[in-house]
């Protein structure tokens, strides 16, 4: 079932989201080689628990899944896409970084992820980036009354398409609200004008994933949450919650 949202709801959804946004500058600030990426999970922590919030990710347990995620961020590292745990590892030079991070308040999900270079940047790993926040800006321009869910799909898939980049299959943004994860799912590729259509009180979180290395293929690691790229190359993963309303996209997730 797909629940539309009322503006007091999206009111407090945007609260939910403005914390998320905070545990992800903390976690962007306090990043820096040698830092561990256990380090980077107790500062988000932190954020959440002085809000008066809870993480949403911790413990959670979706059906694709034999274990409860173990942590408050996904933090994935170079050639992991999304779902990285944060283990005890020192963040190296050059290290490509994406935080997903979600938040839970008075009964309400916000879910926002960013992509950053810890020291020395290397000018595709910097590209790669620049490409994924536009194709997230191009999916939150799609993201209006009158159009359809293909017309985010296709916006947030040319973009990366044109840049010769892979898209992972079955991966994507989701609905957002009373559940971290609800219906619909929002791919990352598709033709537009095809899906349902995008209704006043919608909220989707819009979440490009692209691989460096052009394929779309991807294996998951032995820890069952951590997803790579199948050729090692590097991966970047942006996202925010955007709300569907009569004067345009909102979008939750910001600071």
């Amino acid at each position: 079932m797909i629940e539309l949202k009322t503006n007091a709801e999206l009111d407090a959804m945007r609260e939910a989201g403005r914390i998320v946004a905070r545990a992800l500058d903390a976690v962007r600030a306090h990043a820096a080689v040698g830092v561990r990426l256990s380090e980077l999970d107790q500062v988000a922590a932190d954020v959440i628990s002085t809000a008066g919030a809870k993480p949403s990710f911790l413990h959670y347990l979706p059906a694709f899944a034999e274990t409860p995620y173990p942590a408050v961020i996904c933090a994935s590292v170079n050639d992991a896409v999304v779902h990285g745990i944060p283990t005890r590892y020192r963040l190296a030079d050059g290290d490509l970084v994406s935080i997903d991070c979600g938040a839970h308040l008075n009964g309400w999900h916000g879910d926002s992820a960013l992509s950053f270079i810890v020291g020395a940047h290397r000018p595709e790993d910097e590209t790669l980036i620049e490409t994924a926040e536009r194709a997230l800006a191009a999916g939150i321009a799609a993201a209006r009354v009158g159009n359809r869910l293909g017309d985010i799909a296709h916006a947030v898939g040319a973009v990366g398409r044109v840049a010769n980049y892979g898209i992972l299959p079955d991966h994507g943004g989701h609905g957002v609200g009373r559940a971290m994860h609800e219906h619909p799912h929002v791919p990352n590729d598709g033709r537009a004008g095809r899906g349902m259509a995008l209704r006043p009180g919608l909220v989707l979180a819009i979440e490009p994933m692209f691989a460096a290395g052009g394929h779309d293929a991807y294996r998951l690691d032995s820890d069952g949450w951590t997803v790579r790229t199948a050729d090692g190359s590097h991966a970047a993963h942006v996202e925010h919650t955007v709300a569907i309303t009569e004067d345009g996209p909102r979008i939750l997730t910001v600071a």
